[in-house]
Formats: C-alpha cells, sequence, structure tokens
C-alpha cells in the first residue's frame, strides 16, 4: 500500500486485518520515507524512496523467501533512458478519468519549510530524458495530457527543451510550476506554443514576511496579478493555491486573499490549512515552540488545524478556511472570476462547479464536521511532545491529499 500522512492510520488498520489473515504486507509512499520506523512496526517489509529499483529487488527477495525490512532508494538513482514505458492497457480505462498522465520530473530544487518533498527526496531533481518523455507521450496517443511533476520549471534549460519537443506532437497539456516563470516571458511563451492550457501555482500568501519566512521567498518578486494577466493572454488557465494559518497570517487574511481571486480573476482558486507533515521544518519547529496540538494522522489532510497559529486561535482558522472556500465559489465570484478571465470554456465551469459542490460539502469529504474541541489535545498528554499516536475511534478516512 502506498501511504500519504492523512491516510497513515486507516493504512495501518488494513494492514493489521491483513496480516492477521497471514497475508505479508509491503508498505510505501510519502509517509514511509518520512516515518520509515514507524511504518515499519505495521509491516513485514517497508518501501522508502523512489522504487524503481527496490520494488524489483523486494519481489525477488519474496519469491526466494528472503524478505527483508527495509528496502531503501538508493541515492545514486537515475531515471535513465533503458526504464520500461508504464504499461497503461494492462489496466481497465473506465476505472480512471484518463490515463494520459507523465511525468518529467521528480522533487523541486526549492526548500519551503511545509514542503515534503525535500524532507522525503532532498532537493536534487531526477529527471527522465526528454526522449523518453516525448516517446511515452506517442505510445499513449491521447491529445489531453497531465503533468504531475512537482514543479516542472525547477530546471529552466531542461524545461525548455521538453517545451520544444512537444510542439511537434500538438498536444494540450496541464501542469505544475513556480511562480517564477513571471521572470522568464520567453519561457511561458515557450509552455504556451507547447500546449499548455493549465497551471497550478502556489501563490501560498499575501505576506512578503510569511514568504520569506516558510522559505518562498522567491514569490515576493512576482506580482500576482501581472503574472496571471500574462498566462490568460497566452491562453492558460490559473489554479491559485493558497495556505492559512502562516505565522504573520491574522483573521484578515481569509477576505483578502478571496478578494484577490477575484482581482486576480484567478480560474480555479484552492485554499489549505498549514499542515505540519512529520519530517518537515515546519514540523519540527512547532514541535520545538510547543505548538502541535494533534498527532492523529488522519486529521493531517491540509484541511484540519493541528496546530496552536500565533495570531489567531484554532477557531478562527477552521472557521475562515471554510468561508473562504464558500465565498471564492458563490456564483458571483465565479461569473465575475472567470468572465474576467475570458474563460468560460465547459472545462473551467464544470471545475467551478465542482469546487463549489466540494466548499459546500467539506463535511462530506474530511472530517470537518467535529466539533473544534475534539480537534484539540488531551492537556494530560501534553507533557510528552514527542510521543506519536496512530490510534483512534474514526473508522473511516476522507481525505483526498496529504503529504
Amino acid at each position: 500500500m502506498t501511504v500519504i500522512t492523512g491516510t497513515a492510520k486507516r493504512s495501518y488498520e488494513l494492514a493489521r486485518r491483513f496480516r492477521d489473515q497471514g497475508i505479508p504486507v509491503v508498505l510505501g509512499g510519502p509517509h514511509v520515507t518520512l516515518l520509515p520506523e514507524e511504518a515499519m512496526q505495521h509491516a513485514e517489509a517497508i518501501c522508502s524512496g523512489y522504487s524503481e529499483e527496490t520494488w524489483p529487488r523486494l519481489l525477488y527477495d519474496f519469491a526466494a523467501g528472503r524478505l527483508q525490512r527495509h528496502y531503501q532508494q538508493d541515492p545514486r538513482l537515475q531515471l535513465h533512458q533503458d526504464l520500461p514505458f508504464p504499461r497503461r492497457e494492462l489496466f481497465d480505462r473506465r476505472q480512471f478519468l484518463t490515463q494520459a498522465v507523465f511525468e518529467a520530473t521528480r522533487s523541486c530544487a526549492h526548500d519551503c519549510e511545509f514542503c515534503v518533498a525535500p524532507a522525503a527526496w532532498g532537493r536534487n531533481q531526477w529527471q527522465r530524458p526528454v526522449e523518453w518523455v516525448v516517446e511515452d507521450i506517442r505510445r499513449v496517443g491521447q491529445r489531453k495530457l497531465l503533468f504531475v511533476d512537482l514543479n516542472l520549471v525547477s530546471d529552466i534549460p531542461y524545461a525548455k527543451r521538453l517545451f520544444e519537443a512537444l510542439i511537434p506532437l500538438n498536444v494540450q497539456w496541464y501542469g505544475l510550476s513556480t511562480v517564477i516563470i513571471g521572470h522568464h516571458p520567453e519561457l511561458m511563451e515557450l509552455m504556451a506554443r507547447s500546449g499548455c492550457r493549465g497551471l497550478l501555482l502556489g501563490l501560498e500568501t499575501l505576506s512578503d514576511t510569511a514568504l520569506k519566512e516558510t522559505g518562498k521567498r522567491f514569490n515576493s518578486s512576482i506580482d500576482y496579478r501581472a503574472l496571471i494577466d500574462d498566462l490568460h493572454q497566452l491562453g492558460i488557465a490559473v489554479q491559485g493555491c493558497f495556505v492559512f494559518g502562516l505565522d504573520d497570517d491574522t483573521p484578515e487574511v481569509f477576505d483578502a486573499t478571496v478578494q484577490l481571486a477575484l482581482d486576480a480573476a484567478i480560474d480555479l482558486p484552492r485554499f489549505a490549512v498549514l499542515t505540519p507533515f512529520p519530517g518537515t521544518p515546519l514540523f519540527r519547529r512547532l514541535e520545538a515552540e510547543g505548538r502541535i496540538l494533534n498527532r492523529d494522522w488522519e486529521l493531517y489532510d491540509g484541511q484540519h488545524v493541528v496546530f496552536q497559529p500565533r495570531r489567531m486561535t484554532v477557531e478562527q482558522l477552521a472557521v475562515g478556511h471554510e468561508t473562504a472556500w464558500k465565498a471564492a465559489y458563490g456564483w458571483g465570484h465565479m461569473a465575475r472570476r472567470l468572465w474576467r478571465a475570458g474563460n468560460l470554456k465547459p472545462l473551467a465551469l464544470s471545475a467551478n462547479l465542482g469546487y463549489r459542490f466540494y466548499a459546500h460539502n467539506l463535511h462530506r469529504f474530511y472530517t470537518c464536521d467535529l466539533p473544534i474541541h475534539s480537534l484539540l489535545p488531551d492537556p494530560r498528554t501534553l507533557w510528552r511532545p514527542a510521543e506519536i499516536s496512530v490510534t483512534g475511534d474514526r473508522s473511516s478516512n476522507r481525505s483526498v491529499c496529504g503529504g
């Protein structure tokens, strides 16, 4: 099983049930990579890091009856030309929204305090040969693609080679980027020529102070409104992601952020609660400051408050976050954003309607219907900040994101 932090508790429950039946369990994924010793208590074996080399070795060892406890990624791993292509045809297409999902690079060169990537995999960026990526796209044969790279432009020379190679394919693609592209107009133009139709941008916050404190100071050099306008002029839609609960945030941050989403005509704004995923510098800092309130991993989903904010209460952060979602996806806000963006395409309309439904049903996707006091720690356990508990009485996991 692949484990993210928000699904760790449920994964451990399932693992126990399988193991009780004599079925060996192997765990991997980001949470396992961040907390291998914890995960090892719940499985016959774990894989930490990327598994191109470790997973085949594990299977051979299992078949030979010599399964080891821990399979770790070789730091010298390379995504070289000889790696096999995914056998997507082995899966039932009806079970997927799309199978045209691709990956050119991994991890990210930046070291943002709250990000899982540098904590789990380091700041080295692995790159597949451009020719390999192009051939993978050709094999699938679809014209609308999704790149899941955490930061497709982390290495700008590589990104330019990739985009140039995509131009002859006549595809449309969507991916993730940092706002650094605002300093490279020629790169944005090349992205558009290569078929880019939408980007997820980590805008995070309006506060320069908060950006500096979290290690994302490069965002402060960009005018968000100007960047988004430039992207719209190139025919590229924007999903703008913001995080609430940074140390510089006050209760006024929610209205201000929603107003920016409207003024900048962000096609699809998205909001999250700052989450100190285990293993990150943010977790270590908040733990040292005694501000971690809850270690129930099921609540580490980007939508619950599991720490003490500095300039507002837990309740203000939880309620303000939900209020921002509902405000941004009110009928009037949606209409004005998309009209200003010049984006009344069916995909944009359906995505906004989907997020509107999501915004008004957070309790169905997360355990947000829990009373605020249930998110706070038992005062009797506050003197044991290093203790990690994976027990609890909620049996389901509704999280769809995490670290």
